[in-house]
C-alpha cells in the first residue's frame, strides 16, 4: 500500500465513523469514484499528491488529499456545514498507524466553496494534509 492510499483509507474511516459527518452525508455516499452526478449529498475522495520528505532514510512523505463535497441546494450553507463537520472529524485527532505507515499531524489546510455551473448544486473542496512515516518495510 502507498502512503497516499493509507491516508485516503484513514480519512474515509474517520469520516464514516463520525456521527457529525454521517448525520449530514450518509456513510455510503462517502466514496472514491469518477462519474457524475455524485450522490446527493456526497463526499467524493478526489485528487491527491505525495511529496517526499527530508529524512535521510526516505521514510517520510507529506500527503495532500482533496475531498469534494456535493449537495443540491440554493446556497452554499449545506456544503459549508458538511465541510465544518469534516474539519472537526479530522483535525486534532491522530490517525494512528495503518498497515506499514504512521499517519501524524493530519489536518484540514483549506476549504473552498463553489457554485456549480448547473445552477442547482453547491460544491466544496476540502484539502487534507498529513505527515506520513513508513514504520516497517
Amino acid at each position: 500500500m502507498s502512503a497516499d492510499l493509507a491516508v485516503q483509507t484513514a480519512v474515509r474511516t474517520r469520516l464514516i465513523g463520525s456521527a457529525s459527518v454521517t448525520n449530514l452525508v450518509p456513510a455510503n455516499h462517502i466514496l472514491d469514484r469518477h462519474s457524475r452526478p455524485a450522490p446527493d449529498p456526497s463526499i467524493i475522495i478526489g485528487e491527491g499528491q505525495a511529496i517526499e520528505g527530508d529524512r535521510i532514510d526516505r521514510s517520510d512523505q507529506t500527503v495532500f488529499l482533496d475531498l469534494h463535497i456535493w449537495k443540491k441546494e440554493p446556497s452554499l450553507e449545506g456544503v459549508k456545514a458538511i465541510a465544518g463537520a469534516v474539519r472537526a472529524a479530522i483535525n486534532n485527532h491522530g490517525m494512528g498507524t495503518h498497515t506499514v505507515f504512521h499517519i501524524g499531524d493530519c489536518r484540514v489546510t483549506s476549504m473552498r466553496y463553489l457554485r456549480d455551473p448547473d445552477g442547482e448544486t453547491s460544491h466544496a473542496v476540502v484539502t487534507v494534509e498529513a505527515m506520513v512515516v513508513e514504520v516497517s518495510p
